[in-house]
């Protein structure tokens, strides 16, 4: 389009402004180095200039679309078009108004997540003009050269809905549903015991009504359910009493789990995990850890991890629940997204959904699988 349209302006967006400089942009510079395409990038102003034909391209993320108003365009590309608001597109759309180009064009990539308004335009009810071309994993060749069990190895990681929709592209209904949707009390339920040589992954989400936290031990890769504390109208404190009742004579210590939001100072002037930590100190609780984020992870990938070990694509079922877990059970089987969209209903039921977020700051922070860092003797790619 820069080549086509010589000396006109472009825009290439992506949804967030760190996925547009990680991924969308990073991609692009590597291109145009690979090919030896000349060109020169003004980072204050976030825009590229193609020596060639002095075609403009400025950079934005598309999330604030207000600010993408009044700008003459003569092509643009959105990456990841699924997590992008309809109006930003209908927005750019508005923007092809060069009368000096010589072909107007809005173009995007996606994979698809659900049945979204992305779907419903481009390949449910497509106005003319509109084009999807729908291209399947296996086809991509440059990729299984260098990693011939790529998709394969993905199996492992994701359920089989994320697996469909992800890794294969097909469109699935992913929202109004289940969040859950890999439970089955007759796979997942029923008698787990402590392992004495093991500590105790304790996980909490800090709520004041209902207070709850399960605990968990991890055997190679399959989390066990022990407990759930469930507290109404309780403090930080009063969950450390429960849980010390619970299990004092644990000599194998304790892994703290939970919301990145405990480590946010309280009226009283310490953050929950302080009250935590300075209660274990108090009462001699043997060694004790802390791995919380700085930050909660996004609810999508904590839910598809959540689900991938309840039962991955190639069959695997890595989660165990102690029978007596019947908060949690609830909450597998009862959470579920708001009607034509893939946020969780939490207003349906207030008491819902705390369990089940434990547990997935749990796995997300101990079962999530993170890249090597490191010399390698062989080439990754």
């Amino acid at each position: 389009m820069s080549y086509i349209n010589a000396g006109r302006l472009g825009l290439v967006g992506a949804p967030t402004y760190p996925m547009l400089r990680d991924a969308t942009q990073a991609t692009l510079f590597e291109i145009l180095d690979r090919n030896r395409i000349p060109y020169d990038f003004n980072k204050a102003e976030n825009v590229l200039t193609l020596r060639d034909t002095r075609s403009r391209v400025v950079f934005r993320a598309v999330d604030e679309f207000d600010r993408l108003r009044g700008t003459n365009l003569a092509w643009f590309g959105v990456d990841e078009l699924t997590y992008t608001p309809q109006d930003a597109w209908l927005v750019l759309e508005g923007r092809l108004r060069d009368p000096r180009a010589k072909h107007l064009c809005g173009f995007a990539v996606w994979t698809p997540k659900g049945y979204d308004w992305v779907y419903k335009r481009f390949l449910d009810e497509p106005v003319a003009g509109y084009e999807a071309v729908v291209a399947r994993p296996m086809e991509n060749r440059y990729l299984l050269e260098r990693v011939p069990d790529f998709y394969e190895r993905l199996k492992h990681s994701y359920d089989e809905t994320f697996f469909r929709q992800e890794v294969l592209g097909e469109y699935v209904n992913s929202s109004g549903g289940r969040v859950y949707n890999q439970f089955d009390r007759k796979a997942h339920v029923g008698a787990v015991t402590v392992d004495p040589r093991a500590p105790l992954l304790w996980a909490l989400d800090f709520n004041v009504d209902p207070m709850c936290s399960i605990v968990a031990q991890v055997c190679g890769e399959t989390v066990q359910v022990l407990g759930e504390i469930v507290l109404s109208r309780a403090t930080t404190l009063q969950a450390c009493e429960e849980f010390h009742a619970r299990y004092r004579q644990h000599a194998a210590g304790v892994v703290v789990f939970g919301d990145a939001s405990g480590a946010r100072q309280q009226t009283t002037g310490s953050s929950d995990y302080q009250i935590i930590q300075s209660y274990f100190r108090r009462e001699g609780f043997p060694r004790c850890e802390y791995r919380v984020p700085k930050a909660n992870p996004a609810v999508r990938e904590r839910v598809m991890l959540v689900n991938a070990k309840l039962k991955s694509a190639s069959g695997e079922v890595h989660l165990r629940i102690d029978g007596r877990c019947k908060g949690l059970v609830k909450d597998l089987e009862q959470v579920v997204y708001k009607a034509e969209s893939t946020v969780i209903d939490k207003e349906r039921d207030p008491k819902l959904t705390h369990l089940s977020d434990a547990l997935g700051y749990l796995i997300w922070q101990e079962c999530r699988k993170l890249p090597a860092v490191g010399y390698r003797s062989q080439r990754l790619l």
